[in-house]
């Protein structure tokens, strides 16, 4: 089946028949097929797509505290810290003293600012490739969908801890 064919399908499936299957297992064969499409291309700079996603952030925001990081990542401190490790031991980031004796900061490295730049490239790449094939303005309704939800999902689990 061709991708103009595919897009056709997809754009012709009735959306008021409402949800059919498993969310989580529709969600995750998406994930792993758009994972495969960044890690063969992001792949050619050395970093795994998590690894240049955390330098990605590091640049963005650092120098910043783990417990920061982890919360705009929306990962848990150990899977922060596993993650940390080889980025860390590669010199692209760094982990300093922060304002008082018990606090740390994440930041990256000019080395990690040079490797970020390579893998930016390369993303940039398999984004504009993954845009082509489902089309730009698919992407685009995908990108508010998944934040509209996200913004569900995390007032939903706020009102969890509440209760």
């Amino acid at each position: 089946m061709s991708a103009r064919t595919r897009k056709q399908t997809a754009a012709a499936a009735p959306a008021e028949l409402g949800p059919r299957g498993c969310t989580h297992f529709k969600l995750r064969q998406l994930s792993r097929s758009v994972s495969r499409r960044f890690d063969a291309t992001v792949g050619g700079s050395g970093l795994k797509t998590t690894q240049f996603s955390l330098l990605n952030h590091v640049t963005l925001l650092g120098p910043i505290q783990p417990s920061d990081l982890a919360a705009r990542m929306s990962l848990d401190a150990s899977t922060l810290t596993r993650n940390l490790q080889p980025l860390v031991a590669q010199g692209w980031l760094e982990i300093s003293a922060g304002a008082d004796a018990r606090s740390r900061l994440i930041g990256i490295t000019e080395a990690g600012r040079a490797k970020w730049a390579e893998a930016k490239r390369l993303w940039k790449q398999a984004q504009l490739g993954i845009n082509d094939h489902l089309g730009p303005e698919r992407v685009a309704r995908l990108h508010a969908l998944l934040d509209e939800c996200m913004a569900l999902m995390a007032a939903d689990n706020e009102g969890d801890s509440d209760e």
